[in-house]
């Protein structure tokens, strides 16, 4: 079986915020460690969920797929999941995909941190 080709790192930049680095793949290899990785990220109390994609090298439809299955956690435990670093190649994916809808898109970490905390 091969080997997922992401690398996932949770942060917090405040208590009701996690940041979730990207770096790598984003396909159906990367479902274990991005469901172990939100899983650290949605402890108690954490309102919002940051998925920072400025690493990413890679992401077909089993990736949209697993971000799909986030956002539904994600409203399931009545937290926001929010999106930033993408490529404008992966922005017109959101767009096409209408995730931009239910994800909201920033330009980096620091805009999506600020817009969580409202």
């Amino acid at each position: 079986m091969n080997q997922p080709k992401v690398m996932l790192a949770v942060q917090s930049p405040n208590d009701l915020t996690r940041v979730i680095k990207i770096k790598g793949e984003i396909n159906s290899q990367a479902e274990a460690p991005l469901m172990e990785a939100y899983a650290e990220a949605s402890a108690q109390g954490v309102r919002a969920i940051i998925l920072d994609f400025s690493d990413l090298e890679y992401m077909n439809s089993s990736g949209i797929g697993l971000l799909v299955t986030l956002l539904i956690r994600a409203n399931r435990q009545r937290q926001k999941l929010m999106a930033c670093g993408l490529s404008a190649h992966y922005q017109q994916i959101f767009e096409l995909t209408r995730l931009n809808e239910a994800i909201a898109i920033f330009p980096d970490e620091k805009a999506a941190v600020a817009a969580a905390s409202l």
